[in-house]
């Protein structure tokens, strides 16, 4: 079954949210069967954090309360995505395994009283995991309400435990196959660190200084290979029994415990949980930075936003709230980039337990509230949206995302804490969305072909295969932009040497970085174009390209800062600093004119985002959302989704979605 099958079988787009029927009474669940009715409510998830119930102890199953539940939504008229409740581990469970509770890089055992207090790596986790998604597949694999399975919650929770050590150790020798290959990938020759056994080698635990980079950054590859497997093997134990597909809700925050490109790979349907991380335009902006990069790993295949708040925009130690029609707003900028559909967590707010302030579609208030007002009416725009289901999106403009890199950039002992990875790519995607264009995310490594413009904002580590890529990019006709400090270390984190970044992106740049020279807190340095740099600067010469503007102060004077080099049909774009904001946004409208990238719907005022969904029939929908506070005319009249009618504006706060033939 694919998400085209979910869709039509919903008759159109997914709405709804997690749904924990377990926290209420049966009052309540009649109420709740009237109040998902008005919100047109078709697609629950339930059962994420069951465990207790469903397996009360060891070895002994309940699914009659979870029978009754699944046979009621079904009933009316709402299908399921049923989940293995695995990210939370009953008391029972870490009583009786207590070697499974998670252990930080200080050697603190973690003791239970959270969700996510467990160590992957333990067998007797791993097992439990197994018997639980087995026993749920063969009890409900064919049940007619089950649209979707839903393997554990959000992976990404990391231990430093002695299990851990051992499968560390495995996954070593299967990667690096000898000692002396560790030896020399890790560099151990420094610091007296040469291993001359496997039982030597550890995790990178807290120790006196900095962690050896390359023992770090395996040991990341190590976390994520291992948590694919154990979603794999639960996928597995679940298709022995259903046909149904099998996803898992990825975390895309400003941290990265998995390499999402690989973890995609794995899923029938790609899923992703999103949470806004500032107030106003900036929660809109990271809304469709997420939404694009879940489209992008989903490579082609319909994708489902899994997770958002109702009223819930991180701020710092913060909680906001999410102002009048942002839940519309960001429901449709999801939507816009391609999900089918968008759900909530949860359905409704929880009166008791860690999570009691976590907003929900039926807030503590009740149905009589602005929120579940709004939830209604963005339930009933997402019904009127059925025939954008399957649809999909293009883009001609590309953000490289490499997972080494980030993690590259997370180690010890570099120069400056200012090449942090997130901010960098979120940055990126933030200048090209102010510009109205759509933008997919791809690996150094992927065909890059489709794109006339790729940006390179981070690429700190970059393998041979990817900058000989890159070159071939620019030799075949694509235009490149890299930012500062790329291509400093291969992917074993050793430094380039004769000049940085790697030798093949250095023929596409046409420059060689012989010194970096990162700047302090604060310090801004003028270039010679009237532009600012910040955070870092280089100092690099020129070996055939053009420099566009110079540093202007100290050693640097004259020293390119940003360069344009020809090659091929090409172009190779080179900065070496971090621009202010405007004037980053002011090269990336130059790059996008060079490239004769427009935008969606050209003309758009700030705060209007506009993106086009296709059909393989070669229908398309523009889908606008305005975040202004007045209306804003359309070039000219179209049929509007949202309205059933000729629209002649998009209305203040809201959305139009416009039929094209």
């Amino acid at each position: 079954m694919t998400t085209r099958s979910i869709t039509d079988r919903l008759g159109g787009l997914a709405f709804g949210g997690d749904y924990n029927p377990e926290q209420w009474d049966e009052t309540v669940w009649k109420e709740d069967d009237t109040l998902m009715r008005r919100a047109r409510v078709n697609l629950a998830t339930v059962g994420v954090f069951s465990w207790a119930l469903l397996e009360p102890e060891e070895g002994r199953y309940d699914f009659a309360w979870l029978d009754a539940h699944i046979d009621r939504l079904h009933a009316g008229g709402v299908v399921v995505d049923l989940a293995t409740p695995t990210a939370s581990p009953p008391p029972w469970f870490t009583l009786a395994h207590p070697d499974a509770l998670a252990v930080r890089p200080d050697g603190t055992r973690l003791t239970h009283g959270s969700r996510d207090t467990y160590c992957l790596t333990a067998p007797a986790y791993r097992g439990a995991a197994r018997r639980m998604a087995a026993a749920l597949a063969e009890r409900y694999g064919d049940h007619p309400a089950l649209a979707l399975w839903h393997v554990h919650n959000e992976y990404g929770t990391l231990c430093w435990c002695d299990h851990t050590a051992a499968a560390f150790r495995l996954w070593l020798r299967a990667r690096h196959g000898s000692l002396d290959t560790l030896n020399q990938a890790w560099g151990t020759a420094f610091w007296s660190q040469r291993y001359t056994s496997w039982e030597q080698v550890l995790p990178p635990r807290a120790t006196q200084w900095h962690k050896n980079p390359g023992q770090t950054l395996d040991f990341r590859r190590f976390w994520s290979d291992e948590i694919i497997a154990a979603f794999r093997e639960q996928r597995d134990a679940i298709r022995t029994h259903s046909d149904r597909p099998v996803t898992t809700n990825l975390m895309l925050p400003a941290y990265q415990n998995v390499d999402l490109w690989a973890f995609a790979r794995e899923l029938d349907i790609v899923t992703s949980d999103q949470y806004p991380s500032a107030p106003g335009l900036d929660a809109a902006a990271d809304a469709a930075f997420h939404a694009d990069r879940t489209r992008s790993l989903a490579g082609g295949r319909p994708w489902l936003l899994m997770e958002q708040g109702t009223n819930t925009v991180y701020d710092g130690d913060r909680v906001l709230g999410k102002e009048p029609g942002e839940i519309l707003r960001h429901t449709l900028g999801h939507i816009a980039r391609g999900s089918e559909g968008a759900l909530f967590f949860q359905w409704r707010q929880s009166r008791a337990g860690a999570e009691t302030w976590h907003s929900a579609m039926v807030p503590h208030a009740g149905p009589d509230s602005r929120i579940f007002r709004e939830v209604t009416q963005t339930g009933e725009a997402v019904a009127r949206l059925a025939e954008l289901a399957g649809s999909t999106v293009t883009a001609s403009v590309a953000v490289l995302h490499d997972p080494d890199a980030w993690w590259a950039l997370g180690v010890d002992g570099l120069p400056s804490a200012g090449l942090d990875y997130h901010t960098t790519l979120l940055r990126a995607h933030r200048a090209l969305w102010d510009t109205g264009v759509t933008v997919d995310f791809a690996h150094p490594e992927h065909e890059l072909s489709r794109y006339r413009l790729v940006v390179a904002p981070a690429l700190f580590l970059l393998s041979d295969a990817g900058a000989e890529n890159l070159r071939r990019y620019v030799a075949d006709g694509g235009i490149l932009l890299v930012q500062h400090a790329a291509g400093y270390v291969d992917e074993r984190m050793h430094a380039r040497l004769g000049g940085y970044p790697a030798a093949a992106l250095r023929e596409a740049l046409g420059i060689r970085v012989e010194e970096y020279r990162p700047l302090r807190q604060e310090e801004r340095i003028a270039l010679s174009n009237g532009s600012y740099g910040t955070v870092w600067s280089e100092s690099l010469r020129s070996e055939g390209a053009q420099t566009l503007a110079a540093y202007t102060r100290g050693m640097l004077t004259d020293s390119p800062a940003l360069t344009r080099n020809g090659l091929g049909n090409g172009q190779g774009w080179y900065l070496s600093t971090r621009l202010d904001d405007a004037d980053y946004g002011a090269l990336v409208g130059r790059l996008l004119k060079e490239a004769g990238v427009e935008p969606e719907l050209p003309g758009l005022p700030a705060g209007v985002e506009a993106v086009t969904r296709h059909a393989p029939d070669g229908r398309r929908w523009h889908i606008l959302i305005n975040h202004r506070d007045e209306a804003v005319p359309l070039p000219a009249p179209a049929h509007d989704l949202m309205t059933g009618g000729l629209a002649h504006e998009v209305p203040p706060g809201g959305g139009a979605v416009l039929r094209r033939p």
